[in-house]
């Protein structure tokens, strides 16, 4: 796996990059990635330097059409994921559902950073260096999208589809409240808590419900098969062109990418097992 910065014209047409785009301080780069199942995906990745976002979108073997948006300067990441209906059980159409969540730092690499990416080989398949196995969320209410911007101005747009289904954290609230300029009261009243927390009788999880228009608690599991998740730095003299993307003479220097593999679990509040039947 090779990936490094362009410095200049020369450098950037001997690449021969596939399919990258740069406009207007925006790139879009295309992956192909080969999941744990050997099934080879195509992951598009959008860097936006203005916005200070970055945006990785790919479609599932299933179906199901996965978008993760990352935005730096509000410390949040949103996990899309539009999953298409059973029709032998009624469902004609599909459903969509949002996950905001605080982003960590240092868990994927700058906009700055990815906007500069090029691919040596574009028609490689790559797999991550590292699998950093599955994160746990339990989320505690819905966020009311006419009144999100508090939180991020990009999950209004994204999620627009999601009116009733866009869910945050009570202890993500918590933590953006440290940030500067923020507010728990405005934070709060952007998120209506489920039932369960008001009343503090959560009902049971979907798979052991058995009405199936009875509330429930659903599970729903997104894996990021590959995604840049640090950057690299080599020890020693670097060349001229690194130099220029501010390595030192004789100190560590940028070199490269490290690539993760990462998979989040969603539990959420559902009005009925219908929202979440493959949770079974």
């Amino acid at each position: 796996m090779y990936f490094e910065s362009c410095i200049s014209r020369k450098i950037v047409i001997g690449f021969i990059c596939f399919l990258v785009q740069i406009s207007h301080g925006i790139s879009q780069l295309v992956i192909n990635v080969q999941n744990q199942g050997g099934e080879v995906v195509q992951e598009t990745i959008t860097s936006s330097v203005g916005d200070d976002t970055c945006t990785l979108e790919f479609q599932r073997s299933d179906g199901t059409l996965i978008t993760k948006l990352i935005d730096f300067r509000s410390e949040v990441q949103v996990h899309k994921a539009l999953v298409l209906g059973e029709e032998e059980r009624g469902q004609s159409q599909y459903q969509v559902m949002c996950f905001v969540t605080k982003f960590q730092k240092g868990d994927f690499i700058t906009a700055d950073a990815m906007a500069k990416l090029r691919q040596k080989n574009p028609s490689t398949i790559r797999t991550p260096e590292e699998d950093r196995g599955k994160e746990n969320y339990t989320m505690t209410g819905w966020v009311q999208l006419d009144r999100a911007s508090p939180i991020s101005r990009h999950i209004a747009p994204l999620c627009s589809e999601a009116q009733e289904a866009t869910y945050a954290r009570d202890a993500d609230l918590k933590a953006w409240a440290e940030l500067p300029g923020s507010s728990i009261s405005i934070l709060e009243s952007a998120v209506k808590p489920f039932p369960s927390v008001t009343t503090g009788s959560p009902p049971s999880r979907c798979s052991d419900v058995s009405a199936i228009w009875a509330p429930c608690i659903c599970t729903l599991e997104l894996c990021i098969g590959w995604y840049p998740c640090g950057l690299k730095y080599c020890k020693g003299r670097p060349d001229s062109n690194q130099l220029l993307n501010g390595g030192a003479g004789s100190s560590s220097y940028r070199c490269g990418i490290k690539t993760c593999r990462k998979c989040h679990q969603y539990s959420y509040y559902v009005r009925e097992k219908q929202q979440c039947l493959w949770d079974e």
